[in-house]
């Protein structure tokens, strides 16, 4: 039995099934609490983030160049922005909730002028109103929800962020969902009207690929805020480059693994592992190019992707 919530009363109703695709803060996961052994890990991080805006030219145009993720990278925290359709970019500001330089530390106009002129002077030109957005835009948090089991029986099932909350730093939060509905739609079409046996394998297929896509999205956070600024990762990123040349149609990067490939969010986590371990290792040798070059670099891309993985990876 059901409760929904409309605009002014409460409607009761039966079902034999509930998938429960009501968002991270989910009402059905909330009463699953109450099964036994069911486990549940919520994690805020330390961080919140708030909405600014850069306007539109007086010509409507984009007043940055528009076909790009703009980051202002700054350790413990960084802005972002991005374009939209109107020429306008709507900027994020991922900073620390408390600390000598936080959201609490801005209190007063003074603070948040003093603050942006300092850590994003370039950017200040920009926002005309970025004072105004400041104090008028909400502060919001940002959780990551693992549980388990996803299902009871052949009666609920959680999907989407309900089941799997995550930060957004990958922007996969929505797409993961999307995965969960192409994943169900297959089991329902093999296995028919036995919704045991589809929740279940539902449960298995989606549990830790979901569970991946969170380690990913924290993992690049750091990565966007403190480590595109590092000469050490700046390093391997160009000896990953010389390596996409090289094995041009054989390399996926991790990002291309997660964002525009259909290989699975956890067996992307795993390659990604195995990717930055042998970064390390080259960012160690003196001759670079002959390390890509030899045929154990070339034996180590057959193991990492096999003939035709790449090209069937990324062509759907």
């Amino acid at each position: 039995m059901i409760f929904f919530d409309t605009t002014s009363s409460i409607k009761t109703l039966q079902s034999n099934l509930i998938f429960g695709a009501d968002g991270a803060y989910s009402a059905l996961r909330h009463s699953m609490q109450f099964l036994a052994r069911f486990n549940l890990a919520q994690s805020y991080i330390d961080h919140g983030y708030k909405e600014l805006t850069i306007p539109s030219a007086n010509n409507g145009e984009h007043l940055l160049y528009k076909n790009a993720l703009h980051i202002w990278p700054r350790k413990n925290f960084m802005l972002i922005a991005l374009p939209n359709l109107d020429g306008s970019f709507t900027c994020t500001l991922f900073f620390q909730f408390d600390g000598s330089v936080s959201f609490s530390s801005l209190k007063t106009a003074d603070d948040i002028e003093q603050f942006f002129l300092e850590y994003f002077p370039d950017v200040v030109p920009l926002m005309p109103m970025y004072k105004e957005d400041f104090h008028r835009n909400p502060t919001s948090s940002l959780v990551t929800v693992k549980c388990s089991p996803w299902v009871f029986k052949d009666k609920a099932c959680l999907i989407g962020d309900a089941a799997h909350s995550i930060v957004p730093f990958f922007g996969q939060g929505m797409n993961c969902g999307f995965e969960d509905c192409t994943v169900l739609d297959e089991l329902m079409n093999e296995y028919e009207e036995d919704w045991s046996r589809i929740l279940l394998e539902f449960q298995r297929l989606r549990k830790p690929n979901a569970d991946a896509i969170a380690e990913l999205a924290l993992n690049n956070f750091i990565e966007m805020r403190d480590l595109v600024a590092d000469p050490h990762f700046l390093k391997k990123k160009n000896i990953e480059k010389l390596i996409a040349t090289r094995f041009d149609g054989r390399y996926i990067s991790p990002y291309q693994m997660v964002s525009f490939s259909t290989i699975p969010y956890a067996e992307a986590l795993e390659k990604g592992k195995a990717i930055n371990k042998r970064l390390e290792e080259l960012a160690r040798v003196v001759d670079v190019e002959a390390a890509i070059n030899s045929n154990e670099m070339e034996n180590w891309i057959d193991s990492i992707f096999p003939t035709g993985m790449a090209s069937a990876a990324t062509n759907h």
